[in-house]
């Protein structure tokens, strides 16, 4: 976390904003077919149906959208490494990114637990005209608006993607948000930094002396020169 530097940092970043945008874009796609696709018939929010496959959905694509923005934000900050007002949008974009994957990711487990531990029977739900429960694992054959076949694993599999793309943008996220603050010279991490940002100031203004000194030197011997 705290290996961030001048040489190697902005590539290091780079790379973790082109993950960003590669990972929210998988992920988002996951999430639309999850909730388009899949879930479209029964994540209606009623009376009879819960809403936690609704919420995780929904939260699982703008979780997508916001780990884009995040990542081009990363890029432009890898490329302009001294800019103030992208510092910002790296902090505020990479905290809230944060905050949602991780709220995803909850979400995600707390739908795949609830279908896991009921046999896939809310997915079933308004397939069946009686009030007997079928689960989706259930050879009994019920009239269904939608293709119910393979839903259970289909739907399994990919909220199992999903989680898994979204721990993965937490974590991106979080040394987004870690490099910001180094950058701004917050935190433990940025003692590092800072050390050798002024480093390489003084050896600039040194490097800019040393030609002074040099010219006033032969400006010297000239005149030394023409005198005698």
């Amino acid at each position: 976390m705290c290996g961030f530097d001048k040489q190697k940092g902005p590539g290091r970043l780079m790379k973790k904003g082109l993950t960003l945008i590669v990972v929210g874009h998988v992920n988002f796609i996951l999430g639309a077919i999850v909730h388009g696709s899949v879930l479209r018939h029964i994540s209606k929010p009623s009376n009879e149906i819960s809403t936690e496959y609704t919420v995780s959905n929904i939260i699982s694509v703008t979780s997508g959208l916001l780990s884009i923005a995040s990542g081009i934000v990363a890029i432009l900050v890898s490329r302009n490494i001294t800019n103030l007002k992208l510092h910002i949008g790296l902090l505020v974009s990479s905290c809230l990114n944060a905050l949602l994957s991780t709220a995803c990711f909850v979400g995600l487990l707390l739908a795949i637990s609830l279908t896991i531990s009921g046999d896939g029977s809310v997915l079933m739900k308004g397939c069946n005209s009686t009030n007997m429960p079928v689960n989706a694992r259930s050879p009994i054959i019920v009239n269904c608006p939608f293709d119910a076949t393979r839903i259970y694993d289909t739907t399994l599999a990919l909220w199992f993607s999903c989680a898994g793309f979204t721990a993965i943008e937490a974590a991106l996220s979080v040394w987004c948000f870690i490099v910001g603050l180094t950058l701004r010279g917050i935190g433990p991490c940025a003692h590092t930094y800072i050390r050798e940002q002024l480093e390489e100031e003084a050896l600039a203004s040194r490097g800019k002396m040393d030609p002074d000194h040099t010219t006033q030197g032969q400006h010297l011997i000239g005149h030394h020169s023409a005198s005698a």
